[in-house]
């Protein structure tokens, strides 16, 4: 059987890191790049007799997640301690949920694929980082005791290319929530991905394959690929998928086998005798403030006229929206007023001064409400449509008043019907011969007469006065 006769079946498992300052158990920093193990007290490095400590935040940003995605939220959770023997985990434990997780069901709703349902959300701690030299191997336990979030998706995904944009969702969707940095190169968010495949048309699921700690939407999709192309193999050979744990060797393009996996679960876990159950309030989980999700913001910004296109690019960032936000409801206009307008700036002169270093997201020159100065000096035939973009990028590189960059660059349009009409005289006196093939019908030239006063103005002769000026000299 051919690989097209086959069918995959995907699920996501994510590990996201949580915004908190502190660790999950006790007061050490979580700031990232800190040197090597300056981060750490006797409960992150797993000591005899240190007792952990929950950190408030941390249980906040999960009610947070699972009430965004529709999870239901349990007034009583449990830790337990997941066995494990490995060189970045000291106590050879981590502490996480089993059987009672905090957050069970949900869905993550991703554009085009609808919502990708969740089998639930739970809260862990982090372990430490393990650093590969060519002569010896070290551990870095700064990252001990994050906080994470797991994320465990159900296996409603059929391709690489799905995992991915679920992938990219989610991590949107946290950023927005505030509960995650969506940071894959320093791990704050990671994924692990099961793969197994059948015979198209078959119901029942394969043996599934665990990729571990795969950190980039790009290897994700070559790790999925390569793993079903190795399955199918297998099978089409006469072989039998083994349940195993694989790596991604990206260098190679490959994932080759970890540890076997004889049962589906092959952690030892035991309740946490240092941790009470976790007991949270209905009053304490109704006051979880949810901000929007991407989805909803994209949904609003395309019943207020904005391109999907353009939707797309400014939701991907989200101080493009707070941006586009100050500019639509700046000097008392509604919410949405002139969306449209705002989000081609966003995609135009914005864009493109951020392309060209000249405008840094994070140290914005300007205030967004300016932009509706400009306009304002456009649609009132002060500054022409191209004097008006000169007069956008010079706001967005100085941060200057659009009236005074509009008086030092000398860009206010002419108006005045005596200024214009020598003109206009002069360019109808210099063209005689498009002049008799414009009254003789080829009335398409009027764009030539105005483009060359335009020409002798250097931009700045208002374009519909100039018109109705031909028309009448022209008899148009």
């Amino acid at each position: 059987m051919p690989i097209a006769d086959f069918e995959s079946v995907i699920g996501l498992e994510v590990h996201a890191q949580l915004l908190t300052r502190t660790k999950i158990f006790c007061g050490c920093p979580t700031a990232f790049g800190a040197s090597p193990n300056t981060q750490v007290c006797p409960t992150c490095l797993g000591l005899p007799g240190a007792l952990p400590a929950l950190n408030r935040a941390a249980i906040e940003m999960a009610v947070r997640a699972g009430k965004a995605f529709g999870c239901k939220i349990a007034e009583r959770s449990v830790w337990a301690r997941k066995n494990y023997f490995y060189p970045d985990l000291p106590k050879g434990y981590q502490i996480s949920q089993f059987e009672l997780p905090i957050c069970d069901g949900g869905a993550i709703p991703v554009p085009g694929l609808g919502d990708v349902r969740l089998v639930r959300i739970h809260l862990e701690e982090d372990a430490g980082k393990n650093i590969h030299g060519q002569s010896a191997s070290e551990v870095d336990l700064n990252r001990s005791g994050t906080p994470l979030i797991e994320i465990v998706g159900q296996p409603d995904l059929r391709s690489a290319e799905d995992a991915s944009e679920y992938l990219k969702a989610l991590r949107l969707a946290l950023i927005y929530l505030g509960v995650n940095d969506g940071n894959l190169e320093e791990g704050s968010f990671r994924c692990d991905a099961n793969v197994s495949v059948m015979p198209r048309g078959q119901k029942e699921y394969g043996t599934r394959v665990e990729l571990k700690n795969i950190n980039s939407f790009r290897f994700v999709r070559q790790a999925i690929d390569f793993e079903i192309g190795r399955q199918v193999e297998v099978i089409e050979g006469g072989g039998r998928i083994v349940q195993e744990t694989r790596l991604y060797d990206h260098e190679k393009g490959v994932t080759r086998s970890m540890r076997s996996k004889e049962a589906a679960n092959d952690y030892r876990y035991f309740p946490e005798p240092d941790l009470p159950p976790l007991t949270i309030t209905r009053a304490f989980i109704d006051n979880v403030a949810v901000p929007k999700l991407p989805i909803q913001i994209t949904e609003e910004l395309l019943k207020a006229g904005v391109s999907q296109p353009d939707a797309r690019t400014i939701v991907g960032e989200p101080k493009l929206v707070e941006i586009h936000g100050r500019i639509t409801n700046s000097s008392g206009q509604q919410p949405g007023g002139d969306a449209k307008r705002a989000a081609q700036f966003i995609v135009g002169e914005l864009s493109r001064a951020l392309n060209d270093k000249e405008a840094d997201l994070s140290a914005l020159r300007f205030d967004p409400a300016q932009v509706r100065e400009v306009w304002a000096l456009q649609d009132a035939n002060t500054i022409s449509s191209t004097a008006a973009r000169e007069v956008l990028a010079e706001l967005i590189r100085t941060g200057k008043a659009p009236r005074k960059i509009v008086e030092e660059k000398g860009l206010a349009q002419v108006s005045d019907n005596s200024a214009l009409e020598a003109v206009v005289d002069a360019v109808i006196a210099r063209n005689a011969g498009e002049v008799a093939k414009y009254q003789s019908g080829k009335v398409t030239l009027l764009g030539f007469f105005v483009g060359q006063a335009m020409k002798d103005l250097k931009g700045k002769g208002n374009p519909n006065v100039l018109n109705s000026l031909f028309k009448a000299k022209l008899g148009g």
